[in-house]
């Protein structure tokens, strides 16, 4: 007989240390004045997902417009996001402003569900009101707007 167990999800915001998490959350409150600490702190942890999980991902992933706010504001302490990258997720991962192809990719919607999905199957906690169905930023954590092809125009 074999049991298989199922691990909890894993709440990204351990990715990150607590004094840089606290940094990013002061930014982001300063900036965004109706955010509450708690949908800060949140939104920390769905950036981080993200990343992780497009770190992992085959296929070019998409961040809501919501979570590329955390990602911009990660993104200002570029030698803290850089170290996190090399050190945490093994690779840098690139913020590539622009539309994937619909055809290849997919529309928003599509982009918005495989981008959770992967989250999920990287094993992180999904907070959804973080990813609104209808609405995907427009870039990817790919390289040059499609995923391994820097030659991509």
């Amino acid at each position: 007989m074999t049991v298989v167990q199922e691990r909890p999800a894993t709440d990204a915001r351990t990715l990150l240390r607590a004094d840089l998490r606290a940094t990013l959350a002061a930014n982001l409150l300063a900036r965004f004045p109706d955010m509450t600490e708690d949908q800060a702190d949140r939104g920390i942890s769905q950036m981080l997902a993200f990343l992780a999980a497009g770190a992992r991902s085959d296929v070019p992933l998409s961040p809501s417009p919501l979570v590329d706010d955390f990602w911009h504001a990660f993104l200002l302490h570029t030698k803290a996001y850089q170290e996190f990258c090399a050190e945490t997720l093994g690779k840098f991962v690139h913020h590539q402003p622009g539309f994937l192809d619909k055809e290849e990719h997919g529309g928003g919607k599509a982009l918005r569900a495989r981008t959770v999905e992967a989250i999920a199957a990287a094993g992180y906690i999904v907070d959804l009101e973080f990813w609104p169905e209808v609405d995907i930023a427009d870039c990817s954590q790919c390289h040059a707007n499609c995923h391994n092809s820097p030659k991509h125009v």
